[in-house]
């Protein structure tokens, strides 16, 4: 077998390839990201490539640029094992986010991935709500979710925990393991079969080393222990990197995420949150918002206890902040919203003045 098909080389990428007609051209896949350079894997060896001028000069941001798990055409330069990257294959999955900061831009953690597994510790730093919007950036990659709980050796009550991450988690698969001990390390494996690409996300300290060096069965990534006054700890991986597993998977480790803004769009939002979707479909006005709207069923819901409260608080913020993104990418609609809280403010000015004019007749 060759090295590009145990690293998931399928006949469609072939294709694209055979179709870009470049002389000299080899087809490569992403392994790791260093220093604004590319290590790829091609059936020839490993290779640093760098941008071709047209290429750098054609990318309109930076989720354009090659990402760990792209396939590319490259061309080999002479005397030495670096090459040029001539082209990026089209993508059939991305794990993106909006970049970390102020400036509305996205990020891509890895590319043409077929399981994202969203690693949340069942520790101190337990948050459901970060699960949820992880979630959502997970569904939005187009590959399949899988929640991995961590440290199932240090939680209290793991049968419970993994009722309110399956409440969550609609639609996805959720695993307890705990990767010190040694446990529901075949479950999880299950979802990586061989010559599939799986990314593992998760916030700093949940144990994300610590799970890919069991998986790999050796201490590759660097793990630091947690603070044990709430549970949060430091960057460990720094890069994204993609590991060749025993079982014959790859596994992209990206580095622990302070932040994890959506990248997404209103279909990745309603897959996370089906159930509220669900019942919005019942609620008496198609553009119910859910807030004090009449005939809403999904605070009908949430007042008969059949949905909590914070799983509707998760839905509307990741609303809001998807029209938020959408905004700042689109001046048209910023412009819009600018309008409708003028007019908004507008209309409260007129009603105040209604009111004083009222008064001073009384």
């Amino acid at each position: 077998m060759s090295t590009l098909l145990t690293f998931g080389l399928s006949p469609r990428t072939s294709a694209d390839f055979a179709s870009l007609r470049l002389e000299d051209a080899l087809l490569s896949r992403v392994v790791s990201a260093p220093g604004g350079r590319w290590r790829v894997v091609t059936d020839s060896g490993e290779r640093l490539a760098e941008l071709s001028g047209r290429l750098a000069h054609e990318a309109r941001s930076a989720a354009d640029l090659p990402a760990v798990g792209d396939w590319l055409a490259v061309r080999a330069r002479p005397g030495d094992d670096r090459a040029t990257v001539l082209a990026v294959l089209p993508r059939a999955s991305a794990l993106v986010r909006k970049a970390a900061g102020r400036a509305v831009v996205p990020q891509v953690l890895a590319a043409n991935v077929d399981v994202v597994l969203v690693a949340c510790a069942l520790d101190a730093d337990w948050n459901p709500a970060r699960l949820a919007r992880y979630l959502a950036v997970a569904w939005d990659s187009g590959a399949r979710p899988v929640v991995v709980l961590t440290k199932a050796d240090v939680a209290g009550d793991v049968d419970a925990r993994l009722e309110e991450a399956r409440g969550i988690a609609v639609g996805a698969d959720v695993v307890a393991v705990s990767a010190r001990a040694s446990t529901g390390l075949d479950a999880l494996l299950a979802f990586l079969p061989p010559r599939s690409t799986a990314a593992i996300v998760g916030s700093s300290g949940v144990g994300k080393s610590t799970l890919v060096n069991r998986l790999l069965g050796a201490e590759v990534q660097r793990a630091l222990e947690v603070r044990e006054s709430d549970g949060r700890g430091r960057h460990t991986t720094t890069v994204r990197e993609m590991f060749a597993l025993p079982c014959g998977a790859l596994l992209v480790d990206t580095p622990g995420l302070r932040e994890i803004a959506a990248w997404t769009d209103g279909e990745s939002v309603a897959a996370a949150f089906d159930d509220v979707v669900e019942l919005a479909a019942g609620c008496r006005f198609r553009d119910c918002t859910h807030g004090p709207e009449p005939g809403c069923a999904v605070r009908a819901a949430v007042a008969a206890g059949s949905l909590p409260a914070s799983r509707l608080d998760d839905y509307l913020h990741l609303v809001r902040e998807q029209a938020f993104l959408a905004r700042k990418e689109d001046p048209r609609l910023a412009r819009a919203e600018r309008e409708r809280w003028k007019a908004i403010g507008r209309a409260g000015r007129a009603a105040m003045d209604w009111k004083r004019r009222d008064w001073t007749k009384g």
